[in-house]
């Protein structure tokens, strides 16, 4: 699970000066909420500011990697096979999740997969660290200051000791790396032992992840998309915007399924994701694809999710495997497309320095007023053109 994506800005570096000040607002913001003075001044008195987590944040995978570089490091055959003994071993505990939550055992799995792969890595970096280092970062300090405050609130309620609170640079822990306010929410006693432990009880970890998709809005009995084919002649500014049409009239524009065969007609309304663009594999998602989104906002990291989760419980590789030759984008790449597509009249949404749908959308949109195929991806041949018209507008 990652904490939420944030705009770019250019903010003078913090320095310890300011990350002092930082600590005493957070102190007063922790007692307010009820956290324990003796808590609140153990923890922050051990904190310290970390240029890394900053680094890390500003050059997140999920927004940077090209979906070939993302998926084939995630999806692999290693992890299916993994992911295939977790369901065997673990089969009679997941089952009672899904009877509770409605979330069947290869979701949970994959989630424990691509979190931590299955529990192997946790993470080692102090969460109090990262989050006091975010949360004096003014880009999110008002979201990061409340995932602080979050964190001890867990310590001071017992959950988790300080010492035993470690996990990513983002501030995510445990076996399915849920932030603090997603812990204190939708962590659960499964195991009976009297505390919610993420860290150490495989069965407090999967109940929990189980509650907290059933709490975003899991339909039970709903799989969360396929893979599909694309006809010859297929528009496909259709897939601008990720809009939702029933499978019915998806089936009458031609869409199969990834072995050519037509797609059924129960009500259930899907969107189309072309994550490499018209080279590359194309998927019709449904609701628990949202869902997925609503534990991680990445298209990516969701279609991961959807994929692995069907391996573990049997299924092939994709059909249509991402291009690998697809370009590579830094943050400052990226941010100087965005800012030439608003220069040219698209709006990319706010400048980010990362390729997210309303970026896609604009390129898009660009790419059906300039003779290009509207996929929204971004090729050598937009990304040149792009550049060439924003140089002469803007001379």
């Amino acid at each position: 699970m990652t904490a939420e994506p944030a705009a770019e800005e250019t903010l003078p570096a913090i320095d310890q000066s300011d990350f002092a000040q930082c600590l005493i607002r957070f102190r007063e913001a922790a007692i307010d909420a009820g956290v324990s003075e003796t808590t609140t001044d153990q923890v922050l008195s051990q904190v310290s500011l970390s240029e890394r987590v900053l680094e890390l944040d500003r050059r997140q995978p999920e927004f940077t990697q090209t979906f070939a570089d993302y998926f084939n490091r995630r999806v692999t055959s290693a992890r299916v096979e993994r992911g295939r003994e977790m369901l065997a071993t673990h089969r009679t505990l997941l089952l009672e999740i899904q009877q509770r939550t409605g979330v069947p055992p290869q979701y949970l799995v994959s989630f424990w997969g691509l979190e931590t792969n299955f529990g192997s890595y946790l993470g080692k970096m102090a969460i109090p660290d990262s989050l006091a280092t975010l949360a004096c970062d003014r880009r999110r300090s008002g979201y990061f200051t409340g995932e602080l405050v979050s964190a001890l609130r867990i310590i001071d309620s017992g959950d988790v000791e300080l010492a035993e609170m470690n996990g990513s640079w983002a501030g995510a822990m445990g076996h399915v790396q849920f932030m603090p306010s997603a812990y204190l929410r939708y962590a659960v006693d499964f195991d009976g032992d009297g505390r919610r432990d993420l860290f150490a009880s495989t069965e407090d970890a999967l109940a929990s992840a189980g509650n907290f998709l059933q709490a975003l809005g899991w339909q039970a009995g709903l799989r969360w998309g396929r893979e599909v084919q694309l006809p010859e002649d297929f528009d496909f500014a259709l897939a601008r915007g990720a809009a939702k049409k029933p499978l019915g009239d998806w089936r009458r524009l031609g869409v199969t399924d990834a072995f050519g065969h037509p797609l059924s007609t129960v009500p259930v309304d899907a969107a189309l994701r072309l994550p490499a663009g018209h080279r590359g594999p194309a998927f019709l998602t449904y609701a628990n694809f949202d869902v997925i989104m609503g534990w991680n906002r990445s298209v990516y990291y969701a279609l991961a999710v959807g994929h692995l989760a069907d391996r573990i419980a049997g299924a092939g590789q994709l059909r249509t495997p991402p291009p690998e030759d697809d370009l590579r984008f830094s943050n400052d790449d990226l941010l100087a497309l965005q800012l030439q597509l608003a220069a040219l009249g698209y709006d990319p949404g706010e400048p980010d320095g990362r390729l997210g749908p309303a970026t896609r959308n604009a390129v898009s949109l660009f790419q059906s007023d300039n003779g290009f195929i509207p996929d929204g991806h971004l090729d050598p041949q937009v990304v040149e053109k792009i550049r060439s018209l924003a140089a002469t507008a803007g001379g």
